[in-house]
């Protein structure tokens, strides 16, 4: 049965692991246009598509303005019935598509019910259809103005989808009509896309633009050199200049401390996987002319506190807090190449930092609602005073928001090439490390380096880099998502040992590192343990209820605390009744077994009174989970200690 729905019945996006760059090349061009190309993807299962499906309302504004047509949604459930889907999102275009999008519809669910006879049409329904949709899978098409195609493909591929491409379609297509013995959707998909004609796949052409796909080549390296100080201008613009939300997004002066105040819940709809254990004190700190000094008052022996020093290049370079052995006292945050005589009292942190600029991100441990105000009693005696500031209490440090702005749409710029004149700038303003001059030498031929203007490069070569950032952001998220980066133990992914100082490899640097969460805490101070899947290998959903066992004497082993949160795919915690976003080793009341043991429960609806102590809600679609382990022992950092599956029961 074919079903016209309106927008607000859905709402579609693509999902970030904790903050997504805000890039854009170019500005979407309203004019009307009679063409459409069809522009599909497949996600693996219902509950991926649906998840993707949770934002079309804050987007059809978007899609409208790329002349959207309608959005063809076709889900095929486990038995092989074909429902479809045809959604109107109110398109400006003088275009009705809805007629194509019917047809193909029809031919889709013809050929998908027709049983099976001869040899041909069952290789046809192997090869054709099942690649389109097999048991299960959701495939979501979208009619749009060819010249922005691109950009939705990507849209697509970042909500988790394996998109398909015009010969994919075609393909489709004729496979739909060799069964019918017609080639009608084949024929349609052609007219639709506006694409090459019809044709069997040609060859690569022998002779190429060498110098477009010679600067393409070289500034795909680029961007992945150079992704983490685009990130960073990016990051400390917005958390300088553009107050979000101050309550739970940083807003803070350059060299001033922004302190959250409240752990965060599922009020909080921002994504980035919060933790729902510590209240962040976080500040962008220029240290480029003088040291900063960063005081710290007595912090009681059992409370966990941190400050993680991070470079502009992402890498952390330096701690002050628990695990390190500090103690109350003024900690000099010292830039490269400084030379001086630091004030008695003050203790230099060593070593220094590789940047002029830094971030400080800040971690206070709070037990709970109830133990809020003696961290707001911690965080307001932490301070940053520039050198030149230190014994002059009467002098107020000012409060300057004078940071570069990005080149991007962030910033109110839609420059194509903005992303390369903001890396130029953050390149002159942080220089990367000496030895990394060859690999500098090499992108300053596509201009792209210190105090370069990619603006004086021929056409071509200014073609090829607005290519690149239609792929690259894309690269760097699937390779990330991809968990090639872990080691997998039970569905668990163990991080690497130099994680959060990654360095030279600088694919890890940008995927892992900055794009996964601007940066990342050494192994040594913390582990984060990621899983999306059962002990069947299959996605967690709240269709099921799952079980956690750590045996006697087989807890988490660390110095600290540790603890696990659950998390819907839009990477915020998740809605529930009792206000539980994560369970662990300080939760009061939580039951232990006859051996020692603990198992938590996993599960949409509450497990029964006598196991609720132990129940972490995981509301009403797919989730997963993050176990952080604090400080931890050489063995969960080795991957020696194997963390229990997540066990299926029904």
């Amino acid at each position: 049965m074919i079903k016209k729905t309106q927008v607000d019945q859905f709402n579609v996006s693509g999902m970030g692991m904790v903050a997504n760059p805000e890039i854009q090349v170019s500005k979407a061009d309203t004019a009307l246009s009679e063409k459409r190309q069809l522009v599909a993807g497949v996600f693996a299962s219902k509950a991926a598509a649906d998840a993707a499906m949770e934002k079309i309302k804050s987007l059809s504004s978007q899609l409208r303005m790329v002349n959207a047509s309608n959005i063809l949604v076709l889900a095929k459930d486990d038995k092989g019935k074909v429902d479809i889907n045809i959604i109107d999102i109110g398109s400006t275009s003088r275009v009705n598509i809805a007629a194509l999008a019917e047809r193909i519809a029809e031919d889709i669910i013809t050929i998908a019910s027709k049983p099976v006879g001869s040899p041909t049409e069952l290789n046809v329904r192997a090869t054709h259809l099942g690649y389109a949709l097999n048991p299960g899978s959701v495939a979501i098409g979208l009619f749009v103005d060819p010249q922005y195609a691109g950009k939705v493909e990507d849209g697509i591929r970042k909500a988790g989808a394996q998109v398909l491409t015009v010969d994919d379609l075609k393909r489709i297509g004729a496979g739909f009509g060799a069964a019918e013995g017609t080639n009608d959707l084949a024929v349609k998909a052609a007219e639709v896309s506006q694409a090459t004609p019809q044709t069997a796949p040609q060859a690569a052409p022998l002779v190429l633009d060498w110098q477009e796909e010679y600067a393409y080549s070289l500034g795909l390296q680029a961007l992945i050199y150079g992704f983490p100080y685009v990130y960073n201008a990016i990051t400390r613009y917005k958390w300088t200049n553009i107050p979000q939300d101050p309550k739970h997004v940083p807003y803070a002066p350059v060299n001033h401390f922004w302190h959250a105040s409240e752990l965060i819940d599922a009020t909080y709809r921002d994504g980035g996987c919060p933790n729902n254990d510590t209240l962040y004190s976080i500040a962008w700190v220029d240290i480029g002319k003088e040291p900063v000094i960063l005081t710290v008052p007595e912090v009681p022996g059992d409370r966990y506190w941190t400050f993680e020093l991070v470079s502009f290049a992402s890498d952390n370079f330096a701690y002050v807090g628990k695990r390190v052995g500090s103690r109350a006292g003024n900690y000099a945050l010292i830039g490269p190449g400084w030379r001086g005589d630091l004030p008695e009292g003050v203790t230099a942190v060593t070593p220094s930092s590789p940047t002029p600029w830094i971030l400080i991100l800040g971690r206070t441990l709070a037990d709970g609602v109830d133990d809020l105000p003696a961290v707001h009693a911690l965080q307001a005696q932490y301070r940053l005073t520039p050198l030149s500031f230190w014994g002059k209490p009467e002098v107020q440090l000012p409060e300057s928001c004078d940071v570069y702005k990005p080149a991007v749409a962030l910033a109110g710029s839609e420059d194509p090439l903005g992303p390369w004149k903001t890396l130029n700038a953050m390149l002159a303003e942080n220089p990367p490390e000496a030895h990394h001059e060859v690999l500098l030498k090499q992108f300053a031929t596509i201009g792209i380096g210190p105090d370069l203007d990619v603006e004086h490069q021929p056409e071509v070569v200014k073609k090829a880099l607005q290519r690149v950032l239609g792929v690259g952001i894309p690269l760097l998220r699937q390779q990330f998502m991809s968990g090639v980066w872990a080691e997998f133990v039970n569905g668990w992914r163990y991080p690497p040992s130099n994680e959060g100082r990654f360095g030279d490899e600088f694919l890890k640097r940008a995927a892992d590192q900055s794009l996964a969460g601007i940066a990342a805490n050494d192994p040594v101070e913390a582990v984060y343990l990621v899983n999306l899947t059962d002990n069947f290998g299959e996605p967690l959903t709240s269709a099921h209820r799952y079980e956690l066992t750590f045996p006697g004497g087989f807890e988490p082993p660390v110095d600290a605390f540790w603890s696990i949160t659950a998390y819907g795919t839009d990477y915020n915690l998740i809605p529930n009744q009792i206000n539980r976003y994560s369970i662990g080793n300080r939760t009061p009341g939580v039951k232990k077994n006859d051996d020692g043991g603990i198992t938590f429960y996993f599960q949409e609806k509450s497990p029964g009174p006598d196991k609720e102590s132990n129940w972490l809600p995981t509301g009403s679609g797919a989730w997963f989970t993050v176990l952080r382990l604090y400080i931890p022992h050489p063995e969960v950092i080795n991957a020696e200690w194997e963390c229990p599956p997540i066990t299926k029961l029904g």
